[in-house]
């Protein structure tokens, strides 16, 4: 069976990886009951619904016809560099500078990736998301997430 969209036969195998990996990584934990769902409960259906999902594209991929093969491209290296290690640099700093400094710079080194790039509306979105990761974590949930910087 031939391709027929590039770019949905990696999709697919991706979903399905990644669904895989979650499904299988759960089982390491408890699985609780439908009504007191335990730590596996949710990565678990999450990784099978994606994993579903993946293999969709893939038949899709396989099935239908698509002009020129949607061939997929050269990779854009420095957005998925500066994405990368943005996220990371976010997990390094968290603990050492808190939710106030660091979740901002990661929105707005993150967004520096775009070709579309524009400070302004970086640093409203910075605003808007930290305030939105502070009311839902903190007052919400009631998380321990450090605030503010330890110079500790």
């Amino acid at each position: 069976m031939l391709i027929k969209s590039e770019k949905d036969f990696w999709s697919g195998l991706m979903f399905i990886g990644m669904g895989a990996g979650f499904a299988i990584g759960s089982l390491e934990y408890n699985f609780g009951s439908s009504a007191r769902p335990g730590p596996a409960y949710f990565p678990f259906g999450l990784g099978i619904l994606l994993a579903v999902l993946g293999a969709l594209v893939l038949f899709k991929a396989m099935t239908f016809e698509v002009e020129g093969g949607d061939r997929i491209g050269s990779w854009a290296w420095r957005p998925l560099l500066i994405v990368m290690f943005s996220v990371a640099g976010f997990g390094w700093a968290l603990p050492k500078f808190g939710m106030f400094i660091t979740l901002p710079l990661l929105i707005i080194v993150s967004a520096m990736a775009s070709d579309q790039f524009r400070l302004k509306e970086a640093l409203v979105n910075a605003v808007i998301l930290t305030g939105a990761c502070w009311f839902i974590f903190i007052y919400g949930l009631s998380l321990t997430i450090p605030l503010y910087p330890n110079f500790r």
